[in-house]
């Protein structure tokens, strides 16, 4: 998405909040809280890794995970919610990509490195049924936080580079969207389903007793999520 596409959703989002002025009935519940699966699926690209003693070729890969997805969200109007998503910091795996070895180490396929994200994300999203309707379609806009931590750098990872390495993983904040479908079975309980979209960059660095290398990251992460909310 373009920030041109970005700043106009979220103008026209905006725009709509502030527009929409039919009251809610006193009894309608104001918060959803939502448990579920998420899972992510990276969209990753790497430049090759660069440094000292770094054959042309050598890059990384970012497995997919799936892990327990927990949402709050904020009725704000009868049309506009405001969502927290969150997800339980899932260990992601790292393998190497390129050659089938560093001198004699293998390194094509081998886990290299781990790490764990928190990554809550900020959206405003807009319904597009009345409140009486079951059936509830909606699209979201908003912003991405990731912080990376546990960088560990394994065995495999550490004989590739020639020594215990030091990772580092700057955090990224940066645009996200979802669309989805939920379905309530009453005033209370409803399941959803929804995909969602986000960017982040971020820059490893990997430091082995001073012998720095480096590489640029770029997620473009989709995420799957099905899960049931109560309404209060």
């Amino acid at each position: 998405m373009t920030k041109f596409n970005l700043r106009a959703l979220l103008a026209l989002s905006a725009a709509g909040l502030l527009c929409d002025v039919s009251a809610r009935a006193d009894d309608v519940p104001s918060n959803d809280v939502r448990i579920g699966l998420y899972s992510v699926f990276y969209h990753a690209s790497a430049d090759d890794l660069a440094g000292p003693y770094v054959p042309a070729g050598v890059n990384l890969k970012a497995d997919n995970v799936e892990t327990l997805y927990v949402g709050y969200i904020r009725r704000l109007t009868s049309h506009f919610d405001a969502e927290l998503a969150m997800g339980y910091p899932p260990l992601t795996k790292t393998e190497g990509k390129g050659p089938a070895t560093l001198g004699s180490v293998p390194y094509n396929g081998q886990v290299i490195a781990t790490a764990r994200w928190f990554s809550p994300t900020v959206l405003l999203e807009y319904r597009f049924l009345a409140e009486s309707s079951a059936w509830q379609p909606f699209i979201g806009v908003g912003v991405n936080y990731t912080n990376f931590y546990d960088r560990d750098s394994t065995a495999a990872g550490n004989a590739a580079s020639g020594g215990p390495t030091k990772l580092t993983l700057p955090s990224s904040v940066g645009p996200a969207g979802t669309v989805g479908l939920s379905y309530k079975f009453n005033e209370r309980w409803a399941v959803h389903a929804s995909y969602g979209i986000a960017r982040v960059n971020t820059k490893l660095t990997a430091d082995t007793d001073g012998l720095i290398r480096t590489t640029g990251i770029r997620f473009g992460p989709q995420s799957l999520i099905v899960s049931a909310g109560y309404s209060f």
